[in-house]
């Protein structure tokens, strides 16, 4: 099928979507026939852009930036570093772009500082952090919609259910998820000393599948979309297998931290022996290292981070390195064999001792309070 077919597809899915949402009073957006006629025959316009704009915030633009500081109190150049916080690029002073809701979420963003929860120093650094995420989830989102828009389109099946029920069984969902991770998180928080809020010392674990770089060249779009879901599907049962959390996922890498050396060193010995089990995916890579390092809105920074990637890097396919202080941590534990590796050269890092991580001979016969 060419790219152009594929697009009348995609607009003819999206047309069923939109084409019932009435314009806005005093609007000059198309009626639902010209706009199903448009998304069908053509490239779309920015009145068609405008409507599933629309169809996703559930309200109209009718405010330009000037009306910003009129309607809220907020000075404009305030209310423009928390517009450009949350990812969107400034906009000039007579285009009309802001909703009611956009309106609301300035003004709560406001009462948020006001409540001194959030000091004037880190509310961008949090609208940032929160909004990257979102971002991702969002474009993510987006891309699946359209994927099953357009297998339904070539099977000749209607798109059966409202985009307003997705959207809120979505925000419903997102919500609980974050409910129950704020809930984990702040049971990790109370465990910790208090001075140990931001610099903790935990276990830092990378991960990486070996060629995956050159395999990619040899998949299919849909081939290499399957392999990394694949992959960091397997990556996420792992780490809360074994009380983890993954900071990040970029592409065939994967970076994790854990509070104990044994969850840690079980973790990345599960993780390979699970990518091993799994048809089609290139062998994995891990390096682990311990010690204390600096968490900020859901990052983590410092020596011990770069330490775990390094060892990643050395790393031979199906094996996983460890640093001195972890091996330290480890040594005795019937569960585990440790062996010296030869000093690692590395840039930076002049003699950078790592340990191979095994599991015992009988490490199943061994029992675990």
């Amino acid at each position: 099928m060419s790219s152009s077919e594929e697009g009348g597809s995609w607009r003819a899915a999206l047309r069923r979507i939109v084409q019932e949402r009435p314009a806005p009073k005093g609007g000059n957006e198309s009626d639902g026939t010209e706009l199903a006629v448009e998304l069908a025959a053509g490239e779309p316009s920015a009145a068609v852009e405008r409507r599933v704009e629309e169809a996703v915030l559930n309200a109209p633009r009718r405010y330009a930036r000037r009306d910003v500081q009129a309607l809220t109190g907020i000075e404009d150049a305030r209310a423009r570093q928390l517009w450009r916080s949350m990812g969107f690029a400034d906009v000039g002073d007579d285009d009309v772009v802001f909703t009611e809701t956009d309106l609301a979420a300035i003004g709560q963003l406001e009462q948020l500082r006001g409540t001194g929860l959030v000091s004037t120093d880190l509310q961008d650094a949090v609208i940032r952090s929160m909004a990257q995420a979102m971002a991702g989830l969002a474009t993510w989102q987006v891309e699946m919609l359209y994927t099953n828009l357009r297998a339904r389109e070539l099977r000749g099946e209607d798109w059966p259910v409202d985009l307003g029920k997705v959207l809120t069984a979505l925000g419903s969902l997102q919500s609980y998820v974050w409910r129950r991770h704020l809930a984990v998180a702040a049971g990790r928080l109370l465990a910790t000393a208090p001075d140990e809020a931001e610099i903790r010392t935990l276990v830092v674990g990378s991960s990486d599948l070996v060629g995956f770089t050159r395999m990619s060249r040899r998949l299919s779009p849909s081939q290499l979309i399957e392999l990394v879901e694949l992959f960091h599907g397997i990556a996420a049962n792992v780490v809360a297998d074994h009380r983890g959390r993954i900071v990040k996922t970029v592409g065939d890498a994967v970076l994790f931290v854990t509070d104990h050396p044994e969850d840690a060193a079980e973790l990345g010995l599960d993780l390979i022996e699970r990518t091993v089990a799994a048809s089609g995916l290139p062998e994995l890579r891990t390096g682990l290292a311990i010690g204390r390092i600096l968490t900020r809105f859901g990052d983590i920074y410092g020596e011990v981070v770069d330490t775990a990637t390094r060892l990643c890097t050395h790393a031979r396919p199906g094996r996983v390195l460890v640093d001195h202080e972890l091996a330290t941590a480890l040594d005795g534990d019937p569960r585990f064999q440790l062996r010296l590796r030869r000093p690692l050269v590395d840039q930076g890092y002049p003699r950078l001792h790592a340990w191979g991580l095994r599991r015992s001979v009988n490490a199943d016969a061994v029992t675990t309070d």
